[in-house]
């Protein structure tokens, strides 16, 4: 066999010249797939049933339980910043020889595109305009006091707390993979807590969680994409805003990435997000450029005191006074959502970073990203409040009316506001055009980034599974996106984000003990100190 590790009761099969065509844990394979097919079949059969349901569950899921995922967020945010500040930060992982695999501008490149990708795309623009006309904390609509009120929320929703879930899970499965051994597979996380019985039923129920919890925070991505990419086609070019096209173009897009996955982490997936980023980059670059620059610049610093002065008001905010219901459909949502993507992101976090020190780590996964995500989040935010304060307007009205196609809306508008109303036809088309690659190439990575982890948690850790297996997931990963779409809409893709993020909240509070507990035992406080 070849030489990883992976989980006991895995099954191999090989064709008749040796190679690996197939290599699972049967127990976690088909109890994900099983879950799955139940989910698409029951929500096709029961088309209308299904779409009556899905509001009640999120309105249910987020009154009992989003005191508890508030709680879970800020606590492995204040677990990180112990390991980044105390005596393991110069822990490397792998050992003290290991050399890490890519550069870091490459490492940083597939970080962030499989971190944020789509999410950002679709709500830069909507969330400040959206949170302008209906301020959560108090202030009157449609004001500046609204705005900072609209800009610190944001940020609050896409900050360290969002990263903080993604740098955990990482670092503990590339803790265990890399320094003890282990599988790279959820399950080996919990090994200080449950012994062998991370081999057995425990360990697979685990496992599955973590597939299913994955599936479901991709295919929300994939499916809040697919409407953007839609949304942005029809202003370009006409194309009809409809379900059957949505479904098209995840059949497309999913393909597309499908290749990519299949072509493997160095030659598929390091270069679309390599591409991925060179072109996110440059929109961010045409909107800093072609708007009210020195307006954005300023309010990236003013943005920053803002978050960080109400930093800890904002982290433990529950609307316990207020008895108000905003909370559930955004904060609660987007904790939900990040943590059902943690074992997504964490993995493929893992999977690429070995040979870094947990300070290191941490710097980049949790410091480092946030902040390209602030700097995104003010050039596109600034610029639309500018657009809608100062400019031209309407963007509020556009929000309002579509979230899915507020970033085009903002193209559009957005030459008026940096005084380039002249600016030639061809070129407000192109940065729509532009947008909408963007989008495409952030659906294609999480899309193939996700398919990958799933693959290597179904195959019991193997770090690089057969091609059939990665194939399979991630046209399943396709299908969920469409039925979730179908069945639904937005608020069913917000609904599976919760309920998949739920269960999996306990897991991500106990991985945090198993971690210290694996730290404290591998390296004594006076070795770890030196």
């Amino acid at each position: 066999m070849d030489s990883y590790s992976t989980t006991r009761g895995n099954r191999t099969l090989r064709d008749r010249h040796g190679r690996i065509v197939l290599d699972l844990n049967p127990a976690v394979f088909f109890s994900a797939t099983l879950l799955i097919v139940l989910f698409v079949g029951l929500s096709l059969f029961y088309l209308d049933d299904f779409a009556a349901g899905v509001d009640g569950l999120q309105t249910w899921i987020a009154n009992q339980s989003g005191w508890f995922l508030v709680l879970t967020v800020n606590l492995v945010l204040a677990f990180l910043f112990y390991l980044g500040f105390g005596p393991y930060g110069n822990v490397r992982l792998g050992g003290a020889d290991a050399k890490p695999e890519f550069s870091r501008p490459a490492w940083f490149a597939m970080l962030f595109s499989a971190g944020m990708g789509i999410g950002l795309m679709f709500y830069a623009v909507a969330e400040p305009m959206y949170h302008l006309a209906k301020p959560p904390h108090g202030a009157a609509p449609g004001t500046l006091g609204a705005y900072k009120d609209a800009i610190k929320t944001t940020f609050l929703h896409w900050g360290l707390h969002a990263w903080g879930v993604y740098a955990l899970t990482g670092l503990a499965l590339a803790y265990f993979s890399f320094n003890r051994n282990q599988p790279l597979s959820i399950r080996a996380i919990f090994q200080p807590l449950l012994g062998d019985r991370i081999h057995g039923f425990w360990g697979h129920l685990i496992d599955v969680l973590a597939s299913v919890a994955t599936l479901f925070g991709v295919a929300t991505s994939l499916g809040l994409g697919v409407t953007q990419i839609n949304a942005g086609l029809n202003q370009l070019f006409g194309l009809t805003v409809s379900g059957p096209v949505q479904i098209a173009l995840i059949g497309a897009i999913t393909a597309v990435a499908t290749l990519s996955v299949v072509l493997g982490l160095d030659k598929g997936i390091k270069r679309l997000s390599i591409l991925n980023m060179t072109l996110a980059v440059a929109l961010l670059l045409y909107v800093l450029l072609i708007g009210p620059t020195l307006f954005v610049l300023n309010g990236f610093v003013e943005n920053l005191g803002l978050y960080l002065n109400d930093f800890f008001y904002l982290s433990f905010w529950n609307e316990t006074y207020t008895q108000g219901h905003w909370q559930n459909g955004w904060t609660v949502f987007f904790w939900g959502w990040w943590i059902a993507w943690s074992p997504f992101v964490g993995m493929f976090i893992a999977r690429i970073s070995r040979g870094r020190s947990i300070r290191e780590f941490l710097g980049f996964v949790l410091l480092a990203t946030t902040l390209l995500t602030f700097v995104w989040l003010s050039v596109f935010g600034d610029s639309a409040m500018y657009v809608e304060l100062a400019g031209p307007g309407g963007l509020v009205e556009a929000v309002q009316q579509d979230l899915a196609r507020s970033l085009f809306a903002f193209l559009d508008k957005l030459p008026a506001a940096g005084g380039l109303a002249g600016l030639p036809d061809w070129l407000i088309s192109g940065s729509g055009i532009l947008a909408t690659l963007v989008i495409v190439s952030f659906f294609v990575t999480s899309s193939d980034s996700g398919s990958l982890v799933i693959d290597i948690i179904t195959a019991g850790g193997h770090p690089n599974p057969p091609v059939a297996q990665r194939i399979y997931w991630a046209s399943a990963e396709g299908l969920v996106a469409a039925v979730l779409l179908v069945g639904g809409g937005l608020t069913a893709l917000q609904t599976a984000a919760i309920s998949a993020g739920l269960p999996f909240a306990v897991l991500v509070l106990l991985m945090m003990l198993s971690l210290q507990r694996a730290l404290a035992a591998d390296y004594p406080l006076s070795a770890a100190c030196r």
